[in-house]
């Protein structure tokens, strides 16, 4: 294991792990976690362990919307700024920029082949990020990404209104009456479920166009999922996963929509979002998908 520093494209300073196996490869995971989360838990370690015992490499790190509140640090010119960061604060459009200064740290340090794996808000910023390269036309950037690995994508603009239900019109008038003076102030309790900015929540709730993709119904084309030419794996749980169809048949529906020719698309039986206990399962899921591809 080896700390790895590197700044995102806006000038944030990040840090990460990079888990090394034994043989020199040119493959890695680039891991994205999720709300709240961090580069620091079990399910990152056995995959990890999985990976390096299969010649991949994996790098896991802290980006700026990792923990619920924590102060973030910017290299302007030379001198470092301190804002405000962390969930609770975070944009999460700004992903982008972490993201691709991740996949330039890791291309600087000899890795050919990258597999981009986000999990729960962490496939939100990875959909999102892919997106933006192919309408920039990153040409270089995206011919280091060999594959795209998403476990519990979920649709979070819906999920925050029916997790609100009746009151999700009030809380949205809160946060636009604060929005001009006052964006940093945190929403009342009861508004998310952790502490959030008004600017964070708005985000979520009203300023969703480029993050609301993941509406799995008949009607909805997956455009940005189908949008990824790349191998395409999906899991979610089916114990207590945030979502609002039952798993096997969330499976059917994204399968029966998602064209990609080197899809893998399922469930991991007994899961929870958080894949507790089943890290073992996923990993192994996920490195007989780099392997097949």
């Amino acid at each position: 294991m080896e700390k790895i520093d590197f700044l995102a494209t806006d000038g944030i300073t990040l840090s990460g792990i990079l888990y090394k196996g034994e043989e020199k490869t040119n493959k890695i995971i680039l891991a994205v976690h999720g709300m709240t989360s961090n580069c620091f838990k079990k399910r990152d370690d056995i995959i990890a362990k999985v990976a390096n015992e299969n010649r991949i490499d994996y790098f896991c790190f802290n980006n700026r919307g990792s923990e619920i509140v924590k102060y973030i640090r910017k290299n302007i010119n030379g001198k470092e700024e301190k804002q405000l960061g962390g969930t609770a604060y975070e944009d999460v459009l700004e992903g982008y920029e972490d993201i691709v200064g991740a996949i330039l740290r890791l291309k600087e340090l000899g890795y050919s082949d990258i597999y981009l794996q986000g999990h729960s808000l962490g496939c939100t910023k990875i959909v999102y990020t892919y997106n933006e390269l192919l309408e920039e036309d990153e040409k270089d950037i995206l011919e280091s990404i060999k594959g795209v690995i998403l476990l519990s994508l979920i649709d979070i603009p819906m999920a925050l209104k029916i997790y609100l239900g009746n009151k999700y019109e009030d809380y949205l008038k809160i946060a636009e009456e604060k929005e001009e003076k006052s964006p940093k102030d945190l929403m009342p309790r009861g508004a998310f479920i952790h502490p959030i900015s008004v600017k964070t929540f708005l985000r979520y709730a009203r300023d969703n166009e480029d993050i609301d993709f993941a509406r799995y119904g008949s009607d909805n084309k997956l455009e940005k999922l189908n949008n990824i030419k790349v191998p395409l794996f999906m899991r979610w749980g089916n114990d207590n996963e945030m979502i609002l169809q039952k798993a096997e048949e969330l499976v059917s529906i994204v399968s029966n929509i998602i064209n990609n020719p080197n899809k893998d698309i399922d469930y991991v039986d007994g899961a929870n979002h958080g894949y507790h206990e089943k890290e073992e399962s996923v990993a192994k899921d996920i490195i007989n998908f780099i392997e097949k591809n």
